[in-house]
């Protein structure tokens, strides 16, 4: 028997969190209930489409990502609410796969929000363990809202194997350095930014970070 996704219904939900079985959904909303902003997780297009800002997390493999997004008819949801406007927040693999392509599963096309690929790390020193797992810094490339009042070179929660890279250069807002890569850690275009570390894992910064997103009129 199929598992109904997992769904929350608060009369008026400020932030939508798409379920695309990525896992780690409980966390984000916990996140936002504790700032008093009330969020809804589902996988209805119908709600994504009317929501007022919407939240694309997830943990796991870009290919299987892909499949459920499209068993679920969501990938072009996503790509609407995107060109209508809506603030919208990726967070880790919800970040890679608003990219064009991933080298993960042997090559994947994914959603094309913003142009760019994602690439796995390769350390030449053994002491760099992937995937990254831990706290490590984001130095601020540019302002946006989102980062308002968080300092330059604060500190996130990372677990990834595989990180962002942008072709457009005006899209980074912040980078991460890592076994021997620097990174996009925080990329932004229009009304869409993303993050691959967890925000909802990295204590107070972490939740300015999503109070911030709150706020933002894009």
């Amino acid at each position: 028997m199929d598992m109904m996704p997992e769904s929350v219904e608060p009369e008026t939900a400020m932030v939508t969190i798409v379920d695309y079985r990525a896992g780690n959904l409980t966390s984000v909303r916990l996140a936002f209930e504790s700032l008093g902003v009330p969020a809804q997780i589902t996988s209805d297009p119908v709600r994504i489409r009317s929501a007022e800002r919407v939240v694309f997390p997830g943990v796991g493999a870009a290919c299987a990502a892909m499949v459920n997004l499209a068993e679920l008819e969501l990938g072009q949801v996503l790509r609407d609410v995107v060109e209508r406007g809506v603030p919208f927040l990726g967070i880790c693999l919800g970040t890679q796969i608003v990219l064009d392509r991933s080298e993960e599963d042997g090559g994947v096309n994914c959603l094309g929000l913003v142009s760019g690929e994602v690439k796995r790390f390769q350390p030449e020193d053994p002491f760099d363990k992937v995937p990254q797992m831990g706290w490590n810094s984001v130095a601020i490339r540019r302002k946006h809202p989102v980062m308002a009042g968080i300092e330059d070179e604060s500190e996130f929660y990372f677990v990834h194997s595989f990180y962002p890279t942008v072709s457009d250069p005006a899209d980074i807002i912040g980078t991460t350095a890592y076994a021997g890569a620097e990174f996009v850690s925080v990329l932004g275009k229009d009304n869409l930014v993303a993050t691959q570390f967890h925000p909802e894992k990295s204590g107070r910064v972490g939740l300015k970070l999503l109070e911030n997103f709150c706020n933002w009129i894009t």
